[in-house]
């Protein structure tokens, strides 16, 4: 039997680093995910690594771009305003197609907010986060174990396409306690021939830069890097179906959310109502192959959401609006209750809005 480890959520993200073989820690403390940053502090100096909180959100993200230009596994971590004080870092850090890893454990807005959990930074993530035409690998983790799991495939997949890979969770997951494992972590390593390590006068310069003064440089390069944002649409997409089979109304939910929804879903079965639960791992790239086919199947589609409705668009594009979403949603640092879903459950049944 595999060894299990109490851990918190946040802890989790900073262990499952460390033996990703991340080395260089950045960043700056912020509730609900100063945790991570606490436990690097404590780790890294026992193993020969970097840990730095720089003097604000904005020196952080470009030590990590400097860290990731010379090849190393780096990665920082903060809560929804840090992150928006990231977003021009995290745009060059796309436009130089370097590896990064960046963990956010949101918090509710906009403005400060507040410091309970919330899932209203999807749009952030999922359509860049900063200026310009660029994407970032967005994955959704719905428990502990996936805080670990999902942060070595986000340290795999950066490394894989020269990109940024970004943990987006909530206060909830970040601060809850489970049991976890590391045994089946694969970790993958890459060969960096593009990386600022120095020529030793043994091979020619690299460059690693953002900045193109020739437009159609500049535009070659944008095609190109979607081009392999192609490849990983059609490649890494990561989604759980729950209860499918026989659905007729999908509920879609991802972090918290989908696990409150996996008990509505339940009580729904119980009380003759055939609903189901589609749960994206990737926010970006979305899963839209299949709630498209799911779209053949159901009726109604439920997005329950800790948002204003952020993820909803998302669903109805996948879907080319051929069936009606609904939104279940708490803000502002609340969660919906399984009740609450059950009930959109049954207006979705029902053919209500």
């Amino acid at each position: 039997m595999a060894e299990r480890i109490l851990m918190k959520g946040n802890e989790a993200i900073a262990e499952a680093a460390i033996r990703a073989g991340c080395r260089h820690y950045f960043g700056y403390p912020i509730t609900p995910q100063t945790e991570i940053a606490a436990y690097m502090a404590k780790k890294m100096p026992k193993i020969g690594g970097v840990f730095l909180q720089a003097e604000s959100e904005i020196a952080s993200i470009n030590m990590v771009y400097g860290a990731a230009a010379a090849g190393m596994r780096v990665m920082t971590s903060s809560s929804s305003p840090g992150i928006s004080l990231k977003s021009e870092g995290l745009s060059y850090i796309a436009g130089s197609d370097v590896p990064a890893f960046v963990v956010n454990v949101q918090r509710g807005g906009p403005g400060l907010g507040g410091i309970q959990p919330s899932q209203s930074d999807y749009f952030q993530a999922t359509k860049g986060g900063g200026h310009g035409d660029y994407h970032m690998i967005v994955l959704a983790p719905a428990s502990v174990q996936e805080m670990a799991s999902l942060t070595i495939k986000g340290f795999n997949l950066a490394d894989k396409y020269r990109m940024t890979a970004m943990i987006l969770a909530d206060g909830t997951i970040g601060q809850m306690m489970e049991p976890i494992s590391f045994e089946d972590a694969e970790i993958e390593n890459y060969e960096k021939p593009w990386a600022l390590t120095g020529t030793k006068m043994e091979r020619t310069h690299n460059i690693v830069n953002s900045l193109y003064l020739k437009p159609d440089e500049l535009e070659r390069t944008n095609f190109e890097r979607f081009a392999r944002y192609k490849t990983i649409e059609e490649n890494e997409v990561l989604y759980e179906e729950y209860m499918m089979d026989g659905a007729e109304v999908c509920v879609v939910a991802f972090g918290i959310a989908a696990r409150v929804a996996k008990n509505a879903v339940a009580a729904a079965r119980s009380e003759g109502i055939q609903a189901g639960l589609i749960r994206p791992i990737t926010l970006w790239p979305f899963p839209k192959a299949p709630l498209r086919r799911a779209a053949g199947q159901v009726k109604a589609f439920v997005s329950v959401e800790l948002s204003m409705g952020q993820m909803i668009e998302d669903i109805r594009l996948a879907t080319e609006c051929t069936r009606p979403v609904s939104l279940c949603n708490r803000t502002g640092g609340m969660i919906p209750s399984p009740g609450q879903v059950l009930e959109s459950i049954r207006e979705a049944a029902k053919g209500g809005n």
